[in-house]
């Protein structure tokens, strides 16, 4: 409730006395920690080394001797569904986060807003007299409200965070990074060849914050959520720190589950005994093909090394991240923060498959449903993890990665809800390189922190009723035995169709694959798990227990109800566009743009995909060298550009970054004056893979300059948020003909006008793969 003046107003201000007290926020009490979350992407339970993975993690290896390692904490296996979570304690589809911003549809469990009535953890510890940062990934702010003409209801400023800097999409290139501080996109502030890489960034922003916030109120705790964009694809990594795994992973992802299990055992963190699921399937009609795995004997040398690079610059992506992050540890060492600081370092779902069986140089070309080519990757091997590639490594690791489970992220099975949990907190934990092995999950997160913190979540925040909490506190986990007895029950999965439940050391697990029973979610078969004995989930007990699995399948149901589960969604491509949020369309079907204005998200952008198209440039040319991006969109991985170079007009589309781009070339110089400048594409067939083929012309004013041949992308430019801009490139450039930026100079651009038809051919299927594999 407000607080109420109590001073006392009269007439005269010297017979009045004034009361501070409604204007000045609520004090922590003396002595509360700080809180920092470290929430990295991607990351299965057996890759990094305080769980026996061959990944280095020193700062990780440095709080779990310090603190707690848990062995059997959860996630809803997939990221802003996790961290969704992890922000308001609620589950997933009580916050509308079914699956990912992307996939939001028009129900109260997956429309992507988080309800009022869900307040953050943020907004309550603010009014508690924390400071609130939130520094990295979010992918919690809705789709529709991504752009810049869009409400802020839902960005971190307003719900709860004081600052915020960093990326509101599921991925981001980690070298050309699409950023966003506090509520307006930004540059980043050097470039790659200055020793630019986003995790530095990151940390380096993270000891801003705190360090602005010690200097001015040196008593004060702070909240911090720091997500960097590791694991996530694409893979970047400086060279440097890429080597250091040079033939770590020679004996390849098969090799690497035997390596790694009995480490796991060793650690305590699977219990002896512990048996190895089967190698993830190849396609049998209940799994998506994309998902399955290629045996490691079955692959060619040239495959081999490939494959093994690809893990090395994960591997060299997560450590050198684990460096950076270990900056902000050591920050808070010397300042004299960090016994008091509560740490948690975890990851948000399982490992990646959505490298498909093959691995990629541009994961882009899995989502347009464009085929690797083993040639082509083979010659970016040495750059992979560079600015010159987009990678991702193939479902073998995730599947390693993941061991001694079934499959990886987006599956209920371990392999895509089990994750690494580290818990640091030297003045609150006496234990020291503990491991505690009591089933837990995302939702218990905020609960704990509570506990920990003495702040009660209050009935009522900013004027909305709450939702009551369905975690509980791990608090009593930090100082217990390592067996004592958990005090959770019952936790319920669900993630794009596939559903698990598990209750009181037993779990259930529907069988449903992306791919078979479409819409028969009461036909599925139901495996049953002692998970007690079987950590792994290797032994299937149904056909000995059927009457454990009703009584499960029915609690499943139980706790759909209560949590807005339903309706569960396989939908088909056609059926899911019928719901997806409206997109704006201009009923002109023209988008105009200017120069100087915030980049537009691909998604708020006009669509170029799979239509003929037009894009019409006003502008004046001041001087005979006038040069510079007039118009572009996505980067060298994916994109196009019109620009003025040489007194020439260009426009040059790049097809997922496979070499040639296509470079349309005036054939007459631009001369100072007005002008209409543009490019006209008529599509006149479909080709292989959906892709769109006819003829592109060039004009100036009313001639046609220039024109030839050109074949678009039948899917997204950019999954990373790189949008479409006028008077500069701003990200990665599209084109190889110019450097980053590459702003318009020695005339004035007017306006810019695209122009989208409505001849579009959509490929149903290979949208639904790429919307329901994306995170």
């Amino acid at each position: 409730m407000p607080k109420k003046f109590s001073g006392v107003i009269n007439l005269d201000i010297r017979d009045s006395v004034p009361d501070w007290t409604p204007y000045i926020a609520d004090k922590a009490p003396e002595g509360s920690p700080n809180v920092l979350i470290i929430l990295f992407d991607d990351t299965g339970l057996a890759a990094w080394s305080p769980y026996g993975g061959r990944i280095s993690m020193p700062t990780m290896d440095r709080l779990a001797a310090n603190g707690l390692t848990y062995t059997q904490w959860h996630t809803t296996a997939l990221c802003s569904p996790t961290r969704s979570s992890f922000l308001t304690g609620r589950t997933h589809h009580q916050n509308g986060f079914a699956s990912i911003s992307e996939g939001a549809m028009g129900f109260p469990g997956s429309n992507s807003h988080i309800p009022f009535e869900n307040a953050f953890l943020a907004e309550v510890l603010r009014e508690k007299g924390w400071n609130t940062f939130w520094v990295g990934k979010n992918h919690n702010v809705p789709i529709d409200e991504w752009h810049a003409g869009a409400t802020k209801r839902n960005w971190p400023l307003a719900r709860g965070f004081d600052r915020f800097y960093g990326f509101l999409g599921g991925e981001t290139n980690q070298w050309y990074p699409d950023l966003t501080e506090d509520n307006h996109a930004v540059d980043q502030p050097y470039l790659p060849d200055d020793g630019y890489h986003l995790s530095k960034d990151l940390a380096d922003k993270a000891i801003e914050f705190i360090r602005d916030s010690r200097q001015t109120a040196p008593e004060k705790p702070w909240y911090m959520f720091f997500c960097p964009g590791a694991n996530h694809a694409p893979h970047h990594a400086p060279q440097e720190w890429i080597d250091k795994y040079k033939g770590q992973f020679d004996d390849g992802y098969e090799a690497y589950r035997d390596w790694v299990l009995p480490r796991m055992v060793e650690r305590g963190i699977l219990p002896e005994g512990t048996d190895i699921t089967e190698i993830n399937p190849m396609p049998d009609g209940t799994f998506a093909p994309a998902d399955s795995v290629r045996p490691w004997e079955s692959l060619s040398d040239e495959e081999k090394a490939l494959f093994s690079r690809m893990a090395e610059v994960y591997a060299g992506f997560s450590s050198y991240t684990d460096y950076e992050t270990g900056r902000i540890i050591d920050y808070l060492e010397e300042s004299g923060q960090l016994d008091n600081t509560i740490v948690m370092f975890a990851a948000d779902n399982g490992a990646s498959g959505e490298g498909s069986p093959d691995g990629s140089v541009n994961e882009g070309k899995f989502f347009n449903g464009i085929p690797d080519d083993i040639e082509q990757n083979l010659s970016m091997i040495d750059k992979l993890g560079s600015p010159d590639t987009y990678n991702h490594y193939p479902t073998g690791w995730a599947m390693a990665f993941s061991t001694p489970f079934r499959m990886f992220k987006r599956y209920s099975y371990q392999g895509g809800v089990a994750d690494p949990l580290v818990i640091s907190w030297p003045a609150g934990i006496t234990a020291r390189g503990e491991v505690r092995n009591q089933y837990h999950h995302v939702t218990d997160i905020v609960p704990t922190l509570l506990e920990a913190l003495g702040v009660e979540f209050p009935e009522v925040v900013n004027g909305y009723e709450q939702t009551p909490l369905p975690g509980v506190s791990m608090a009593y986990t930090f100082d217990a035995e390592p067996d004592a007895p958990t005090t959770k029950t019952t936790q319920y999965y669900e993630m794009l169709g596939t559903r698990a439940i598990w209750h009181e050391g037993w779990k259930a697990v529907a069988v449903h694959g992306p791919t078979s029973d479409i819409g028969n979610f009461d036909k599925d078969v139901w495996q049953l798990f002692n998970t007690d004995e079987d950590r792994s989930e290797a032994n299937d007990l149904a056909e000995q227990y059927p009457e454990k699995v009703k009584e499960f399948v029915d609690l499943w149901f139980q706790e759909a109800e209560k949590y807005n589960v339903l309706p569960l969604n396989d939908l088909s491509a056609s059926e899911i566009l019928k719901m997806e949020i409206p997109a704006v369309i201009p009923p002109s079907g023209t988008y105009t743009y200017y120069s100087g204005a915030s980049d537009v998200p691909e998604r708020m952008a006009a669509n170029v995909h799979g239509v003929s198209y037009t894009i019409v440039v006003e502008l004046t040319v001041d001087e005979p060298d006038a040069e510079g991006v007039l118009f572009a969109q996505g980067s060298r991985f994916g994109g196009h550009s019109l620009f003025v170079k040489n007194r020439k007009l260009w426009y040059a589309y790049n097809f997922l970054g496979i070499p040639p781009e296509t470079q349309i070339v005036s054939e007459v110089e631009l001369t100072p004056g007005s002008h209409i400048v543009g490019l006209e594409f008529s599509k006149e067939s479909v080709g292989q893979y959906g892709v769109s083929v006819g003829t592109a012309k060039l004009y100036i004013d009313d001639e046609v300059v220039a024109e030839g041949p050109l074949t678009t992308m039948s899917g997204h430019f950019s999954l990373c948020g790189e949008g479409l801009g006028v008077g500069r490139d701003g990200g990665d450039p599209v084109s190889k003909e110019y450097s980053h930026g590459f702003d318009f100079r020695g005339g004035t651009i007017v306006k810019a006008q695209v122009h989208v038809g409505d001849d579009a051919f959509i490929d149903m299927e290979r949208m639904l793969a790429a919307a329901m594999a994306r995170d």
